[in-house]
């Protein structure tokens, strides 16, 4: 019997429709939204042009996405433009309480504000002289 069917007879007075105990509930499994939730994702972006940086804010700013960024084909093209993204990126990720920093020549790590990037004296020396 439907579920159509069973509301029509209810409505047109008929026989009340017996209701089976697997048919009076729904079990939701409400848990695997939550696990989605928590997980982190680690996601590689290419930069070609300067309008790429907008997805790589959206990941960002959602706040459990650890973003690895190529920026070779831009450093390649323009490399004002290089600098111009890479400064958008430093913004939102000081807004977010982030941490961003070069990985080799070609690579930009940006993590969320619960990720620390490791850095060791050697690299920190080198980001103060760049500074």
């Amino acid at each position: 019997m439907t579920f159509f069917s069973k509301v029509r007879k209810a409505l047109a007075g008929e026989d009340e429709p017996e209701i089976s105990e697997e048919e009076e509930y729904v079990e939701l499994d409400t848990g695997v939204e939550e696990t989605q939730k928590g997980k982190v994702t680690v996601r590689p972006f290419v930069i070609e042009d300067f309008s790429d940086v907008k997805e790589i804010l959206d990941g960002l700013r959602q706040g459990h996405t650890i973003a690895l960024v190529n920026i070779k084909p831009l450093k390649e093209k323009d490399l004002v433009e290089l600098k111009r993204a890479i400064n958008k990126l430093k913004k939102t990720t000081d807004a977010i309480e982030g941490d961003i920093a070069g990985f080799g020549d070609d690579y930009i790590v940006i993590t969320p504000s619960f990720a620390r990037i490791f850095r060791n004296k050697q690299t920190e020396t080198i980001k103060e002289e760049a500074e």
